[in-house]
């Protein structure tokens, strides 16, 4: 018998382990099955099964002096070539992350150009002037391409790249129109919506006198041309003075 435990005692540490796992393995089976039953805003009802996102995509690099190519993001890879994207809605996030883009980029190397690809349907003022001012500040020249949409804030970026380097794709459209009061209207006392309708009618003038002034075309067209949502072809935008030239396909 004395032999006989001397055999049980090396298993106990191994049962404590399987129990152990057995444990864990259930609590992440209850945890599973608690999100399965969750639905949007912690309601009861099943929520359907969607397929986890692909990501953005890597690409291999191999920075100067290193043996090895590490793996980064598309956009930094790009970025490394001076290259930005602006494919969303203009937002403060956003915004941030181009503005110190270009400032390390201009910091870096103010003779090589950067190329800012737009497909945007616009966003926030404030954080289109954000952008739109630091491009202005910043020594190295500023191409802007429209390569689908740029429409409201969209088109004042693409308006306002350098001279001669202003670009569309044949199918791009650009929209231009007066800025609004976003998603929410005017809510208040009698004097809080005449201040807040005075500050929109300044950014409207000013909006004018930018495309007024980089389009080449009068304040009084401009003002008219903006009262409602207006598209414009590459070739009417070219037209109209908010591109220089439209990239031509040769391969069609």
């Amino acid at each position: 018998p004395p032999k006989a435990a001397a055999e049980t005692v090396p298993m106990a540490p191994m049962r404590r382990l399987v129990v152990g796992l057995l444990l864990a393995f259930a609590a992440v089976a209850s945890g599973f099955r608690a999100l399965g039953r969750m639905g949007p805003a912690g309601s009861s009802r099943v929520a359907a099964i969607r397929m986890m996102p692909i990501g953005v995509p890597k690409v291999a690099y191999r920075a100067p002096g290193n043996q090895q190519a590490d793996w980064v993001d598309l956009y930094n890879r790009l970025y490394r070539e001076r290259i930005l994207f602006l494919g969303q809605q203009i937002d403060d996030e956003i915004t941030n992350q181009m503005i110190g883009v270009m400032l390390y980029l201009d910091a870096e190397d103010n003779n090589k150009p950067i190329s800012m690809y737009i497909n945007s349907p616009g966003g926030s003022v404030t954080s289109g002037f954000a952008i739109f001012d630091t491009m202005h500040h910043i020594k190295c020249d500023v191409s802007t391409i429209n390569i689908g949409l740029a429409a409201s804030m969209g088109s004042l970026l693409l308006v306002g790249g350098t001279k001669g380097k202003r670009l569309a794709l044949p199918h791009s459209r650009t929209m231009i129109h007066q800025p609004g009061t976003g998603q929410s209207a005017i809510r208040g006392q009698a004097s809080d919506i005449k201040v807040e309708a005075e500050r929109v009618l300044a950014i409207r003038d000013k909006v004018v006198n930018y495309y007024a002034k980089l389009t080449g075309n009068s304040k009084e067209k401009v003002r008219v041309d903006l009262d409602r949502d207006n598209f414009f072809s590459a070739q009417e935008a070219l037209a109209y003075g908010m591109i220089d030239r439209v990239i031509e396909t040769t391969k069609i």
